[in-house]
């Protein structure tokens, strides 16, 4: 896997994937910033969620499950001094779709969790990284 990150301005930079895809990152105004983007933390945070998201949604469709909809709401504390890592993250995953079990969809992410996600494996190294869920009739 290939990036590069390219200095803008200030504390604004531009990532681009190896896949092509562009990111602005940026700093909040009282850091220097100019509020351009998201944090680099918040990317962080939202790759971790889209790398649990897509292991539990291919996971749930090999289950046969009518996944209509699925969204993760995040809640993160970091530590006070530096380097100010992750120290607690919580998922909340909202799973919407048809006659859904909630043991297979707690099965999911328990998989994700403990052994598909790489990302949030590795921030279980310095955070309690909790999940749940709830099921919605589609």
């Amino acid at each position: 896997m290939q990036a590069r990150l390219k200095w803008v301005d200030g504390v604004c930079f531009m990532g681009e994937s190896g896949s092509g895809h562009a990111v602005v990152m940026d700093g909040a105004p009282e850091g220097g910033g100019r509020n351009l983007g998201p944090r680099p933390m918040e990317l962080l945070l939202l790759g971790t969620a889209g790398c649990t998201s897509y292991d539990v949604i291919t996971i749930l469709k090999k289950s046969r499950q009518q996944v209509t909809d699925c969204w993760v709401e995040m809640e993160a504390e970091r530590a006070g001094a530096e380097p100010k890592v992750f120290t607690k993250i919580h998922f909340h995953f909202v799973v919407t779709g048809k006659e859904l079990k909630p043991d297979v969809v707690e099965r999911a992410i328990k998989l994700s969790a403990e052994k598909y996600c790489s990302a949030s494996i590795m921030l279980g190294k310095t955070a309690d990284i909790s999940h749940d869920f709830e099921l919605r009739e589609a």
